[in-house]
């Protein structure tokens, strides 16, 4: 199903339109193999919105290309040939591809090299299995749709080089990707959708609307928020705040950095090593420290004079459980301070993959609508449920009327290795998770092996007003990082217990939610989270008029409203231009008359002119809207 091996299992498990995608792969790999008979292919799967085949060939495949190729492949779907499945022995299959004839239309001279080496790799107690479709053969595990003429619509879209298996050891192939749906309005509709989603590319809009900026010299994934994207971020933390105060939460606060030893100690190292940035070799002063009495006496210098090395590794924290573990052991719990939320919006750096970097939806920096609940087992399933009402409110706030709760369990083959050695712990917490989800409601698909290490989780899937898909947020149940850091309370009967933890982060980070709202609203953002709420325009600049002006502005700024006043001299059509192209939210037309009436001629945009308004009015409207957090 994808690109080399996936399981006959996850295979068996494919969509309709997976399916459809697949058996398009083949078609396309057949046209090819009309065209330039010499091609050699390697894996064809079908893939998020679309397909892909990887192909060994002189001749660089260019755009120029795909009408040629798209003529073959509708020729074959014409021919409505039918997708037979052929199980053979290995010793079958091995032969088909020394003769040539394993994704090609008849024997060749030269082997089916990149076949050969996948049945080589195909466990020997799996079947092995063929599909033809016309003179074409793979070596494939299926499943297809019936017929090609089953395939509806496709096109192809584009050509990319990938190493074969991902290894840049091995060769590098031309990847030929293109999609199919099963009718041609819906083929229509998904490219209208991409023609969309280029304009309200949050790269594109960002630089557009001043938002935010990447810069060289500070590093790749590293962004920084000019004073128009600070304004969201500011926002959507004020919401996040007073959300979680209202809910019961206490607001921490921690460093960025910390010892080897206490990553080492919650276990994310070594299991998370690769995600962050590589430590930091610091020096103590151990000799002022023998030489500072007051010093001597802390727990913290005195662990240090007990080290044979003076050295101590530090890590810029790509996580804040660690941190937030240690204030929960900082003072005596009792059974009656549970529940304990406590939240941050905490800096983390992960070291991302250069390649994996995208605008603000991957990056290295991050800062994290985060909190750790520490509860008992009979609290976990109030405290779960309390979180995923958090995101529902979050969803209607933001008019997210389409999402997917993954949720993701443990692979009991790799205990030990990806997830922590807790089997009976990881049934126990997957099904109190799995009975909350059930219970609530909720729509979600349980998906396994992708688990966090220390426990199930959350993944939220949210779309956008144009159908695109982004993974929002968090929500994550930890029963390995408290048992690690001795994490304990009081519990009724006076003995020491160990709480549960939940990791959860609903509105995510600001940087990829920023970039999921940019694209959701093209940058039309409602009046409470706008950058500039309100612009003053005014029609000339006679002194009287300005000085009018400026006394709205104050007004609206002793309320915190973000407004501006465009004090140019060009016309009124030039700055209503202006203001158009920056979206700001509402505009203040003001004029002679206007003034004299004590009012304001108010602009909305995307709504046009909404006529002129007493000024206390429309001024206690803007304030309401704010108030209300009206979408």
């Amino acid at each position: 199903m994808s690109d080399y091996g996936k399981s006959l299992e996850t295979r068996a498990q494919m969509t309709e339109i997976e399916r459809l995608r697949h058996s398009a792969s083949h078609v396309l790999a057949t046209a090819i193999l009309k065209i330039w008979p010499e091609a050699q292919f390697a894996a064809g799967p079908p893939v998020e919105n679309g397909f892909y085949y990887d192909v060994d060939l002189p001749h660089r495949i260019s755009p120029d290309d795909f009408e040629k190729v798209e003529a073959e492949m509708k020729k074959e779907i014409k021919a409505n040939h039918p997708f037979e499945r052929i199980e053979v022995s290995r010793d079958e299959a091995l032969e088909l591809g020394k003769t040539g004839r394993l994704a090609a239309l008849s024997e060749r001279p030269e082997p089916s090299k990149f076949k050969l080496d996948i049945i080589e790799n195909i466990p020997p107690d799996e079947k092995i299995s063929l599909y033809r479709s016309g003179d074409f053969i793979d070596l494939c595990a299926g499943p297809h749709v019936k017929r090609t003429g089953d395939i509806g619509a496709f096109r192809l879209t584009n050509i990319a080089s990938a190493y074969y298996k991902g290894d840049e050891k091995n060769p590098q192939l031309q990847r030929v990707y293109g999609t199919a749906f099963k009718t041609k309005k819906e083929l229509d509709d998904y490219f209208a959708m991409l023609e969309e989603a280029k304009k309200r590319d949050h790269r594109k809009l960002g630089r557009e609307l001043e938002l935010f900026v990447l810069d060289d010299d500070v590093g790749p994934g590293l962004p920084m928020f000019l004073p128009r994207g600070a304004a969201i971020a500011e926002e959507l933390e004020k919401l996040a705040k007073e959300t979680e105060f209202a809910a019961g939460y206490q607001r921490v606060r921690t460093p960025d950095i910390a010892r080897e030893s206490l990553y080492k100690k919650s276990g994310h190292l070594p299991y998370y090593a690769e995600s962050m940035f590589p430590p930091m070799e610091l020096t103590e002063d151990v000799e002022a420290i023998k030489r500072d009495p007051l010093k001597r006496e802390t727990s913290e210098t005195a662990s240090t004079l007990q080290r044979s090395n003076s050295s101590t590794r530090y890590y810029l924290r790509a996580m804040n459980c660690p941190h937030h573990h240690k204030l929960f052991a900082a003072l005596p719990r009792s059974y009656r301070d549970l529940p304990l939320r406590l939240a941050e919006y905490g800096t983390d750096y992960r070291y991302e993959k250069s390649g994996e970097l995208f605008g603000l939806m991957r990056v290295r920096s991050l800062h994290m609508n985060d909190a750790h609940i520490y509860c008992t087992p009979e609290q976990f399933a109030d405290e779960f449920n309390a979180v995923n009402e958090m995101y529902l409110k979050y969803f209607n706030l933001f008019g997210i009327e389409k999402y997917l709760m993954r949720f993701s369990t443990h692979d009991p083959s790799k205990l030990g290795q990806k997830f922590v050695n807790e089997p009976e712990l990881w049934k126990q917490t997957e099904e109190m998770t799995r009975n909350v989800l059930k219970n609530s409601g909720i729509n979600y698909l349980e998906v396994p092996n992708e688990a966090a290490f220390y426990g199930p989780k959350i993944d939220v899937q949210v779309w956008s007003v144009i159908g695109r898909e982004f993974t929002l947020a968090t929500n994550q149940v930890d029963f390995a990082q408290p048992r690690r850091l001795n994490l304990v309370y009081k519990d009724r009967d006076n003995t020491d217990k160990t709480p549960l933890c939940i990791h959860r982060a609903p509105l995510g980070t600001h940087e990829r939610f920023i970039g999921f709202l940019i694209e959701h609203y093209a940058g039309n953002f409602p009046l409470w989270l706008s950058p500039e709420q309100v612009r003053i325009l005014t029609i000339g600049d006679d002194p009287k008029l300005m000085d009018y002006a400026r006394s709205i502005l104050n007004e609206l700024r002793a309320h915190q409203v973000r407004a501006e006043i465009d004090e140019s001299t060009d016309k009124i059509n030039g700055k209503i231009q202006r203001a158009e192209q920056m979206k700001i939210h509402t505009m203040f037309v003001i004029g002679k008359r206007d003034m004299d009436a004590d009012a304001v001629s108010v602009r909305v945009h995307g709504k046009g002119n909404l006529g002129a308004k007493p000024r206390a009015e429309a001024i206690a409207e803007i304030l309401q809207s704010i108030k209300e957090r009206r979408s």
